[in-house]
């Protein structure tokens, strides 16, 4: 069991000085990424940990966008959830009191942070993102980090306006949808994310090819990597300023020790391997936060 005493120290500084009601009821809202079905599965484990400590009902919610869990955390019908960082960045635009990072996934090497990588199908001939010039290309979500804000502002530096290099940009949806579309062949090529550790034919250790990968959607043998960004901070677990604090401990302790407790569970929390999750603060994300202001002030 590790010491969470940063980490609940953080909650606390975030925390109002009025807290809300002994709550009845608390909601976990799930990023896209896979499919609902999937994601309701890989994270029950973890809905019925949560539910026995905290003695309530607890009911995970997979909106069907980015933008669902980000309203649901601003709007407070949803209390908890892991997001990208991107998406955090616009919650803390919209209302930097709504939500405090507690934790955020730690990689087997010690990191804490991921890439977006492009790719193609292998037989496409596509081996770089020249290449894919004059082709369909897929992003995930106006709100994902890996599959919009990072991989757009990068390739759109190297290659001016995307809509003019690519003969089709589109959103699919979700990293799930993403890889799917490109090798199915739908999409000549895509963004989606990882954290590139391990192996290729893996799906790496852990991220969105891992998890289509285990789920049988693809053969990562099928596809190439065409491309991969800068290392991105990886995403934080962030739960609602105005839960009372015992809540928000016990969430944060009971989600720090879940490698330790129910590593299978943990696996599908982090969407593969993973060496634990750790305290974070809102410091790590003020790069991506302006990152973030910046693309809204010129959208």
């Amino acid at each position: 069991m590790k010491t969470l005493a940063f980490a609940l120290a953080a909650t606390t500084a975030f925390a109002p000085l009025a807290q809300a009601d002994e709550i009845k009821q608390f909601n976990i809202g799930i990023m896209g990424g896979e499919n609902a079905r999937d994601r309701m599965t890989s994270n029950e484990c973890y809905r019925a940990a949560i539910e026995a400590e905290l003695g309530v009902p607890v009911k995970i919610f997979t909106p069907a966008d980015y933008d669902g869990v980000i309203q649901g955390l601003l709007g407070g019908t949803l209390d908890m959830a892991w997001l990208g960082a991107s998406g955090y960045a616009k919650i803390y635009l919209t209302d930097p009191n709504a939500v405090v990072p507690v934790l955020t996934k730690q990689n087997m090497d010690g990191s804490t942070g991921y890439y977006a990588f492009g790719f193609a199908r292998k037989d496409s001939g596509i081996t770089s993102v020249e290449q894919a010039k004059g082709k369909s290309f897929a992003f995930a979500d106006p709100n994902s980090t890996s599959g919009y804000l990072v991989p757009g502002a990068e390739l759109t530096e190297k290659f001016g306006k995307l809509e003019d290099f690519f003969s089709e940009v589109r959103f699919s949806g979700g990293h799930e949808q993403s890889i799917v579309a490109v090798a199915n062949g739908d999409v000549a090529a895509g963004v989606t994310w990882a954290d590139g550790l391990g192996e290729w034919e893996d799906g790496y250790n852990s991220g969105a090819f891992r998890k289509a990968a285990d789920a049988g959607l693809i053969d990562m043998n099928d596809l190439v990597q065409i491309w991969q960004s800068k290392l991105i901070p990886e995403g934080p677990m962030v739960v609602r300023n105005v839960l009372p604090q015992d809540v928000k401990d016990k969430i944060t302790k009971l989600t720090a020790d879940l490698h330790e407790t129910d590593k299978a569970c943990a696996y599908g929390v982090a969407h593969g391997e993973a060496k634990d999750f750790v305290p974070v603060t809102h410091a790590e994300y003020e790069g991506v936060v302006a990152a973030r202001k910046l693309q809204e002030s010129n959208s």
